[in-house]
């Protein structure tokens, strides 16, 4: 401890000055100087950093060239390591991936699970990957934990690690996968960091770091930047909250221990290595620590049943930033500053495809740093940073250049404001204690310079600050990198002659007539179109149904700027066509599923994939739901798609799919056993009572061929006794349709309804019953518009004005089954010229003002025929809406039309006669 001394007891006197005795300033105090002389005295080099710090990207690239390890021990999950050799064929920033569909371990509603680690090239662990894969001998070893035990060591009774995905587009590259960075560097204490904001007069953490971190260590030697940045971590280890520890000091004893592992199975000497963590690990006080460790090793979980697919999916600036919450602009104005510093310092960084020289044989032996420890701390602490001086050139040059920027997009800046936020820079500078203005600085002044009551277009100032110091660079994965899915996708589109590796959307239209071997281009484009978001395959011409194919399409075309979404799709299967396949599957046998999903993905795999033999699976699946379905929710979706279907099948085979007669079967004893239940339950609507009795009536000649029995359907609609009005209108068109009720008793309900006060502010809710029961009763369209007429007309407008806005609502949301029928109605009903509305009588008040004849016809062969059989004729009145009251015959009269037409014939017998010849003659004639 004699390094460190003079510090120490500095630090204790401090200690004792501020507080009343030694206590735990003093303890943290003490331990932080601890901290930085057992990490600088390990015999493995250790190299602290900060995720996307160019101050640690500088020292990175002076210690690789100067020490030119032969073995680099990264903290990075260890199963993305084959991942690394695939960064050459990518434009940074990109991110590696570990992905899970299917879960096992796991609680199921976790999947998907995702795992990014972003890479930028001003990072310091890009320079160490770069060094070690471009330079021939090197070894590089991932020594953190997998991917898996990311989540194993997650609480299982908590929601799914990760953070919902941003709305935003670019912000979104990730999706709500768990970010994985090196070197975390940020204060889990939430009062310090807030004092630290306060007193370093910023707003945001990244601002206060880049100021009174990267500035001062940009510069500095070796020595001085790995006890600074131990120190730092050593403060904000000692300083986090409780429930850390463990999680914390587990990682630190795995990664030691894989080093072990690793020095004891290669036999290579730990002066030629180098240990890249995050300084917050490099502070480590867990007994574990150091190559010189003898006890009892840690014992590492084993992995588990879950398998992982691992791709390169692109990354942005944003996209870091909104996910590690780091300051809007923060990694820009990093990667600007690491420019810089590899400008002014004359650095060489690292990259990939850059091959390196020198070998593993040719290098010297390397004397361990440990070896020479000086305090380089008290000096950095004790003395003021220095100042770098005001380069008004650089700043001059990004005054002018926002202004321009600003008016180019809207903004009514001139070179006025370009001298203010020069000024203006130089002034905030100055109030927060620094000679040059960082870019923070020459940001706010801009924003308070330009910035007016409005942004005149989609970029504030402050993206337009982004812009100018870098931009938010958006990183892609190159065509080998890619899984075989996405690599296969290209392929496939390669005719349409597009480049999809762009971001910008692009328009391509296919004449499938003319040029018939884009078919398959358009089949895959319709299946990129179900399994991608809306924007990265849209129609702008075409569509793609049962039996519907198109003779031309038109398409905008955004691949490459959902290239993670494709990545992702890879990881599922081989094809798009596969992974569809698979989706379908998993849809109808999830614990969420219902005959309605099951129905849609039947729809989709004869759409999509033309598989009859898969719909015919999932269609046996559809079945299974429906009968085990206690609900009806789903009934008008039910409806819809067995129809479609139904209408599909016969029109394009023999006969139907065994499926679709068990299910038509199934779905009508189903309903039936559901129907009374369904009238009086309050939390089933309207519509789905209307859905069933549609699905009743509408498939019961069907049901009836296959062996159901009408009568179930009968004691159905007898023992259903609703109480609500709209469903009470339901039930009476349930009744009509089975003969139960006449239209004529029906219309005198509906009379006395809108006659009594106490029923009529109730009389909307059994109207829009009638409207919902058009699906099971077609034949009613006359009366319901008969019924609207009446209620325009009758009801006062304390009645009508509030309901209006629910029958627009009801004819709005079921505009394809409802409006045209009614609408077509309507059309037959009312006159079609102006004029002859003033002469028009409703023709249901011109049926009730005709008065029933009081005359009884005669008896006749004819009449004695309907008398003798009545029951066709009373169905036909009652259809046409007639009274079909029987009234009794009097024997032997002869009195009434028969009478009449007798003496009619008498009068007139030549047309009798003529009748009489062309008929054949028979006996007694």
């Amino acid at each position: 401890m004699s390094t460190f001394a003079a510090l120490r007891e500095q630090l204790a006197d401090a200690a004792n000055e501020f507080t009343t005795g030694p206590g735990v300033l003093g303890e943290i105090l003490a331990g932080m100087v601890d901290d930085v002389d057992r990490a600088l005295r390990e015999e493995l080099e250790i190299f602290p950093v900060c995720h996307h710090s160019p101050a640690s990207g500088l020292a990175m690239v002076r210690r690789l060239h100067e020490k030119r390890p032969a073995v680099i021990y990264l903290e990075l999950c260890e199963d993305l390591r084959p991942l690394l050799d695939e960064l050459h064929n990518c434009k940074l920033p990109v991110a590696l991936q570990a992905f899970a569909g299917e879960l096992d371990g796991f609680p199921a509603q976790w999947a998907p699970l995702s795992v990014v680690a972003p890479i930028t090239e001003a990072s310091a662990e890009y320079q160490a990957i770069a060094y070690a894969l471009g330079t021939p001998g090197v070894e590089l070893v991932l020594v953190d934990r997998s991917t898996d035990h990311v989540f194993q060591w997650s609480p299982q009774d908590s929601g799914p690690p990760g953070e919902p995905a941003d709305t935003d587009e670019e912000v979104a590259l990730h999706g709500d996968a768990v970010g994985i960075e090196i070197g975390d560097l940020r204060p889990r204490f939430g009062d310090l960091e807030q004092y630290l904001l306060h007193h370093g007069k910023v707003r945001h953490w990244s601002e206060w770091w880049d100021q009174y971190v990267e500035q001062p260590l940009t510069g500095s030697d070796y020595d001085t930047y790995r006890q600074v940045m131990v120190m730092i971590g050593s403060l904000f280890r000692r300083l986090r909250p409780t429930r850390d520890h463990d999680r914390d000091e587990d990682r630190e004893r795995y990664m030691w221990t894989r080093m072990r592992e690793h020095l004891a199975a290669t036999g290579t000497d730990p002066a030629n290595c180098l240990y890249i963590c995050g300084a917050f690990h490099a502070a480590s006080r867990v007994a574990e620590f150091g190559v010189g460790y003898d006890g009892e090793p840690y014992a590492i979980e084993p992995r588990t049943g879950t398998e992982w697919r691992y791709g390169l999916i692109p990354s942005s600036h944003s996209a870091i930033e909104a996910q590690f919450g780091s300051a809007p602009g923060s990694v820009s104005i990093a990667a600007a500053t690491w420019s810089k510093g590899l400008r002014r310092s004359g650095l060489a960084a690292f990259r990939l495809g850059a091959k390196t020289t020198g070998s593993r044989a040719k290098r010297k032996a390397i004397t361990p740093v440990s070896a020479g420890v000086t305090d380089r701390l008290s000096g950095f602490l004790s003395s003021p940073p220095p100042l770098d001086e005001l380069d008004e050139a650089e700043l001059l040059e990004w005054s002018v250049d926002i202004v321009r920027l600003a008016r180019r997009n809207g903004y009514l800046a001139s070179t006025a404001d370009a001298i203010a936020v020069f000024e203006t820079s130089i002034l905030l500078a100055g109030m927060r204690n620094r000679a040059r203005p960082t870019p923070y600085d020459f940001q706010d002044a801009a924003i308070t310079c330009i910035e007016k009551d409005r942004v005149p277009g989609r970029r504030d100032v402050r993206h337009l600050c982004e812009i100018l110091l870098g931009g938010d660079r958006i990183g892609q994965v190159g065509y080998d990198a890619l899984p075989p899915l996405a690599r296969d996708v290209l392929d496939r589109l390669a005719p349409l002659g597009l480049d999809q590796t762009k971001r910008t959307i692009q328009r391509t239209l296919l004449d499938l007539r003319a040029d018939p071997q884009l078919r398959p281009c358009s089949d895959l484009l319709w299946v990129l179109r179900r399994l991608l978001p809306p924007d990265a395959a849209r129609p702008i011409m075409g569509s793609r149904g049962l039996g519907e194919r198109s003779i031309q399409e038109s398409w905008d075309l955004a691949l490459g700027r959902h290239q993670r979404r494709l990545v992702e799709l890879g990881y599922e299967g081989v094809t798009v066509e596969q992974v569809l396949e698979h989706r379908l599957r998993r849809e109808v046998v999830a614990a969420d599923a219902t005959a309605a999903v099951a129905l849609a993905a039947v729809e989709d795999a004869l759409v999509y994939l033309e598989q009859v033999r898969l719909a015919d699976e999932l269609g046996t699946r559809a079945v299974a739901l429906l009968s085990a379905e206690r609900t009806v929710d789903d009934a008008p979706e039910v409806l819809r798609r067995i129809r479609r279907l139904l209408n599909h099948f016969r029109s394009t085979g023999p006969e139907l799919p065994e499926w679709s007669r068990r299910f038509v079967t199934e779905g009508y004893a189903h309903y039936c056993t559901l129907l009374p239940i369904a009238f009086t339950d309050d939390d089933t609507g309207v519509r789905q009572v209307g859905a069933m009795l549609g699905f009743l009536f509408g498939m019961e000649n069907l049901a009836l061929s296959l062996g159901c029995d009408h009568t179930q359907l009968e004691l159905a609609v007898r023992q259903s006794h609703p109480e609500s009005p709209d469903k009470v209108a339901l039930l009476w068109a349930a009744q009509f349709q089975l003969g139960l009720v006449t239209l004529a008793e029906l219309r005198t309900r509906c009379d006395e309804m809108l006659g009594n006060p106490l029923v009529v502010p109730s009389f909307p809710r059994y109207l829009s019953g009638f409207i919902q029961a058009l699906e099971s009763a077609p034949a009613l369209k006359p009366f319901v518009v008969e019924l609207l007429s009446k209620a325009f007309g009758r009801l006062p407008d304390a009645v009508l004005l509030p309901w209006l806005p629910t029958l627009i609502k009801t004819l709005r949301s079921e505009a394809a089954d409802f409006v045209p029928g009614l609408v077509a109605e309507a059309g037959r009903t009312f006159p079609a010229t102006l004029p002859a509305i003033e002469s028009w009588t409703p023709p249901w008040s011109a049926t009730a003002a005709v008065a029933a004849p009081a005359s009884v016809p005669a008896t006749g062969p004819a009449t004695d025929l309907l008398f003798a059989h009545p029951d066709t004729c009373t169905a036909l009145a009652a259809m046409l809406g007639h009274d079909t009251t029987w009234q009794e015959l009097e024997p032997g009269s002869h009195n009434g039309p028969c009478a009449e037409v007798s003496a009619l014939v008498e009068r007139y017998p030549e047309s009798a006669e003529s009748l009489a010849g062309l008929l054949p003659p028979t006996a007694g004639s």
